[in-house]
Parts: structure tokens; C-alpha cells; sequence
């Protein structure tokens, strides 16, 4: 058994990283410590108070373990790797996983091409970026091509210089066939450098050179060349539009604000490559057990900057921050040169920093805004089902629904929702077993009798373990049952649960002729439902994803020809007669039903092969009674 005092006295006065687990051996909270012993021992200390978070946190640590490295720097970078890797519980976590985008140019490449890159790699290309939309950087490779007529292929060139015909942007004046030999090295090397020159923000010297192609092929006449550099004078400006200058120092920098509340904050990013603000975007942070605003900005440096491939030069940010030296010295590593993290306290800086905190204040009161209206439509909606059924505290609800397509073989579906929205995780598919044919009674009645006697027995698993009912889809019993049906489909449920002693309300979503939802039948009556309602909506939802879970799962078992028609059974009775006989009758039992003449009349049947199916059929019946 772990002894958290006697461990604690064994604690080295050396640097690492420490990892808190709690009752179930999940680790809740990872740390790093110049020392272990000082850092550690402190969560245990009566009267260490660091809020409310960590409070709850330490109640539930029932051991921990600890890693030692060389130095903080080892401990800084260890504590990155860990945090991504486990996502603890009291850590604050960074919510967002982006990547963002380059323009590449291949400039170790004699004939070099611009293109668009997910990621920069240490190769001999020129990378631009990175930008903060992908449509941006398409836009603008793009604009690049139409400008400079560069190629796009990937052959090998010169070695493949007149190997093959030009491809059909030579044919639409996009791209000046290199390929073919058509344009010298010299002369392409120059576009290329015109186009660097463009990516770098000198976007000048192309608006006069457009300016004066649309002028002179207006005086010439020739209106469709002059409309033709009027619209690529335009897209250059849009470009050089987007590209406002923040600052003259042409230096790379981020600068970093944030908004918080109790549990959640935004922080604010603008990215400024050569001197010019070329983008923004906000992250959302779970705060954790570190609650000041200080601490979260130094949990966000380590997380953000741990994926992404560029460090700029310079970080600006809202306040000073805790490891702050140790921290420019992690990212000056990972730049390969000096990295500075400078709070502005007057000037342009100043005001970009709380330009940024600003609209870090704003994307989270709007999101608080969607919150509460997503709120309306999950936890609100299950409180409007609760109250019409007259049933309190509604969580979570499992529906289920029946497919087959007549003859073929039934699928069940099960499916949850957890405070209103799907919890896709405890989905389950059933294969049925006992039922042949569409019986949509018998095959409910089969799938319930699976599903809860499987939680019953999971749960006496547990129980026997030492261990409680929380983990697993099946252990798990729902607030409420919602059949896909009436009052017939009700019934089953009921018997089901009735023959295994359990005491869960079962309602069912009833439909209209039209096939619409009107009402919730509910302890033998039914119940109208207002269709304006978020809990009718929600209804709509959960019926339309039983139905939508249980088709796919059908469809699937035929896509990989697994499905089996009892047919397939009877000896001489292959896919053609099988067919045959489901079109001609519609259903098993109107096959079962009919008599040897009537089932030789069909197509592709006669009299032996009548009698091969009418006796399997009422052998079958003879062997039931």
C-alpha cells in the first residue's frame, strides 16, 4: 500500500517532473519542480491553500510518482510531452489542436515551383507562413500562378525536358512549359524571385506593372485581355488588403491576451510576419487546478508552442509570467535562435496586446452565448420531456430501433444520449439471434432481454471485484427507455424489464400517418407534445439517429455480402429463385402461407423445387409444436 507521508520523506531535492494519480490509478495532475521535495510536499501541508481546484484535487491523490531530470529546462520539456500524452484531469488543457498552413517555394529546385504545405520541414525550400486560413494560402498560390505562369508538376526537371507533351496549363497560358523547353532557366529563376519578392509583401511594383498591361490593352482594343488584368490587379489588392502593417521592424512575433472566468478562458493570438499582421485565432483553455491568469498564460506558451513548428523571434504578452527565463530558453532551443518574451507597457505594442485581450474578452461572451443556447437545446430539452412524462432528473436515455428488409436478416440498434446530446461511445449494434423474418416484436424483445441481462451480469462482475457500476456502456442503466413505437413496442420493454426486475420508464415516440412524431405514449396513455418545443426536437433527434444507426449497420452486413435470407436454406433454392419468390410474394410469411401449385407458379419455380420450399417450411412448423 502506497504511504503518501513516508513517501514523501524519501523525495529528492532535484528537478523533474511529478505525476499524481488518484484511486483508480488515473493520472490527475502532472507538475514540474526545480525540487521535487519542496514542490511536492507543499500539496500536503495544512495550511497550503492554492484554491478550491487543487484542493479538490489533492483529496483525491492516493499516490504519486516522480521522474527526475538533469535540469528545469529537462523538466519543462518532459512536462509537455506528458501533459499531451495523458490530458490529466486538473492540468489546464489547451481545447484546440490546429495546425496552420504555408506557401512553400522550391527553391532547391532549378525550376522551382510555389505550392501550398501543411507543415514546414528542414529542407532546402523557402517557406512563407505560417498563415492562419487555408483558403488564404490556396488564394494566394493561386493569384501566384496567374501572375508569374509557374509550373505545378512534379516531374523531374530538366531531366525530363521534352519527355511528354505540355500538361493543360501550358494550353491555358498558365504555365510556361519548362517542360518543353519553352522557357529558358535564367529567365524562370527571375519569376521566381519576383514571386519571393510578392510573398515577402512588395506587392507594388505588380500593381503598376498590371496597371499599365490594362491600360495598354485598353487603348489597343483588346477588352477581354484588359478585363483579364483588371480582375488579377484586383485580386493582388485584396491580398495586399489583408497584409495591414502593425509595425516597421519587419521582425516576426506573436502576441498572446487572454479572457478568463471561472472555468474556462480564451487566449488570443496575432500572428505578425515581416513587420505585417497576417492573421489571428483564439484557443479555448479548460482551466485546470492553476487558477491565475499568469499561470495560464505560461500552461498555454508550453502547450501551444510544444506543435507548432515556427517560433517567432518575439512573444508579447498581457502579463508578466511565471519560468518565464526557462521557457525563452525551451523555445529559444526549439527556434535555434534567441526567443524573447517582452510585456509592452506602452506604445503600438501596448495597445495590439490589449487589442488582442479585447477580442479574447469577446469570442468568450459569445461563446458563453452559444453555450447557454446549446444548453437550451440538450439539458433544456430533457427537462421539457421530463416534466410532460413527470419525471425528475433526466440524464441519460437510450432508444432503440429494428432493421431487416423482409427476409433478410434483423439488426438491432441501440442508441444514447447523455444531457441531450449522443454519446456515440456507448452505442451499441445487435445481430439478431432467435427471430427469422420481420418480427419487430421478437426481435425487440431479444434485443432488450441482451442488453440489460449483459449490465445485470457486468454489474455483479463489478460488484464481486470490489468495484462500482460507473464504467462501461452496459453497466450503465438509463433514466429512460425510448422506444421507437407505440404501445406495442412498449409493452416489450416492460416485459423485458419486468422479467429481470429492474424499474426503468419506457415511453414511445409515436408517429403520425405521415410518418412525422406526434406525442410520447407514456403509462398506457399518449401524451401530445408541443412540435415547437426544444423537447419535441430532441425526440425528433433521437428517434431519427435509432433509426439512422440501425439502417447503416444493416446496409454495412450487405455491403460485405453477409447477409442471409432463411431461403438460402432450402436445398435447390438459389439467389435467382430466392429473388424470384420475394418479389413475387412480398414477404417469408406469404411464402410460408402459400400452397405447392401457388409457389410453382412463380417465376423461375416449378413443381420440385415448390415442394422443396413448402416442405421445409411446414417441417419447420411440425419440429415447433
Amino acid at each position: 500500500m502506497f504511504d503518501i507521508q513516508e513517501e514523501l520523506k524519501k523525495l529528492p531535492q532535484k528537478p523533474g517532473v511529478y505525476l499524481m494519480h488518484d484511486a483508480k490509478d488515473t493520472i490527475i495532475y502532472i507538475g514540474k519542480a526545480i525540487s521535487l521535495r519542496n514542490r511536492v510536499r507543499q500539496y500536503f501541508r495544512p495550511s497550503h491553500n492554492e484554491g478550491l481546484k487543487k484542493e479538490q484535487m489533492v483529496r483525491q491523490i492516493e499516490r504519486f510518482e516522480y521522474i527526475i531530470t538533469d535540469s528545469e529546462l529537462e523538466a519543462l520539456i518532459l512536462e509537455c510531452n506528458l501533459i499531451k500524452e495523458h490530458r490529466p484531469k486538473y492540468n489546464t488543457m489547451l481545447r484546440d489542436d490546429k495546425s496552420y498552413p504555408y506557401i512553400k517555394v522550391t527553391v532547391g529546385e532549378e525550376f522551382p515551383r510555389v505550392m501550398f504545405s501543411h507543415q514546414m520541414k528542414k529542407d532546402k525550400s523557402r517557406y512563407f507562413g505560417p498563415y492562419t486560413s487555408a483558403g488564404a494560402v490556396k488564394e494566394t498560390v493561386d493569384l501566384i500562378q496567374r501572375l508569374y505562369s509557374l509550373r505545378t508538376c512534379s516531374r523531374s526537371l530538366p531531366k525530363d525536358i521534352g519527355k511528354e507533351r505540355p500538361c493543360l496549363n501550358y494550353h491555358i497560358r498558365q504555365c510556361m512549359a519548362p517542360c518543353q523547353g519553352k522557357i529558358g532557366k535564367e529567365e524562370y529563376q527571375e519569376r521566381i524571385q519576383q514571386a519571393i519578392s510578392f510573398l515577402n509583401g512588395n506587392f507594388q511594383p505588380v500593381i503598376q506593372e498590371l496597371g499599365r498591361k490594362m491600360q495598354e490593352a485598353s487603348e489597343a482594343m483588346a477588352y477581354e485581355k484588359a478585363m483579364e488584368y483588371r480582375d488579377l490587379l484586383k485580386a493582388v489588392r485584396q491580398i495586399a488588403q489583408k497584409q495591414k502593417i502593425s509595425s516597421s521592424d519587419g521582425e516576426d512575433k506573436d502576441i498572446i491576451a487572454m479572457a478568463s472566468d471561472q472555468e474556462d478562458a480564451v487566449v488570443q493570438v496575432f500572428f505578425v510576419r515581416n513587420g505585417k499582421l497576417i492573421g489571428r485565432d483564439h484557443f479555448h483553455v479548460d482551466i485546470g487546478s492553476e487558477a491565475s491568469k499568469p499561470q495560464v498564460l505560461a500552461t498555454f506558451l508550453k502547450q501551444f508552442y510544444a506543435g507548432t513548428p515556427f517560433i517567432p523571434k518575439e512573444l508579447m504578452l498581457q502579463e508578466e509570467i511565471e519560468e518565464s527565463e526557462v521557457i525563452a530558453e525551451w523555445l529559444s532551443q526549439k527556434r535555434g535562435q534567441k526567443v524573447y518574451l517582452r510585456v509592452p507597457k506602452k506604445g503600438t505594442k501596448e495597445k495590439l496586446v490589449e487589442l488582442a485581450a479585447q477580442n479574447a474578452a469577446m469570442v468568450l461572451s459569445q461563446d458563453k452565448e452559444k453555450i447557454k443556447r446549446e444548453e437550451g437545446r440538450t439539458i433544456g430539452a430533457l427537462r421539457e420531456i421530463g416534466k410532460l412524462l413527470g419525471l425528475e432528473g433526466l440524464r441519460r436515455v437510450e432508444a432503440y430501433d429494428i432493421s431487416n428488409i423482409s427476409g433478410f436478416e434483423t439488426v438491432g440498434s441501440m442508441v444514447v444520449y447523455e444531457k441531450g446530446k449522443p454519446k456515440r461511445s456507448d452505442y451499441r449494434k445487435f445481430k439478431l439471434r432467435t427471430v427469422a423474418g420481420p418480427d419487430d416484436y421478437g426481435s425487440m424483445y431479444e434485443v432488450l432481454s441482451r442488453r440489460f441481462s449483459h449490465g445485470l451480469q457486468e454489474r455483479e462482475e463489478r460488484k464481486e471485484q470490489g468495484l462500482g457500476n460507473d464504467y462501461g456502456s452496459f453497466t450503465r442503466f438509463p433514466d429512460l427507455i425510448m422506444m421507437d413505437g407505440g404501445k406495442g413496442q412498449v409493452n416489450v420493454a416492460l416485459k423485458v424489464l419486468e422479467e429481470l426486475s429492474l424499474q426503468i420508464p419506457v415511453c414511445g415516440m409515436v408517429k403520425d400517418d405521415n410518418h412525422r412524431t406526434r406525442g410520447l405514449y407514456y403509462q398506457n396513455q399518449e401524451l401530445p407534445i408541443d412540435r415547437h418545443g426544444e423537447g419535441f426536437q430532441l425526440i425528433t433527434r433521437i428517434q431519427d439517429e435509432a433509426h439512422r444507426f440501425a439502417i447503416e449497420y444493416h446496409r454495412s452486413l450487405r455491403g460485405k455480402e453477409q447477409v442471409h435470407s432463411i431461403l438460402d436454406d432450402i436445398p435447390g433454392i438459389g439467389a435467382k429463385r430466392r429473388k424470384a419468390l420475394m418479389k413475387q410474394f412480398l414477404s417469408l410469411d406469404a411464402i410460408r402461407a402459400a400452397d405447392i401449385q401457388t409457389l410453382a407458379s412463380a417465376p423461375s419455380m416449378n413443381e420440385r423445387a415448390a415442394r422443396a420450399v413448402y416442405g421445409f417450411f411446414h417441417k419447420e412448423e411440425e419440429g415447433c409444436k
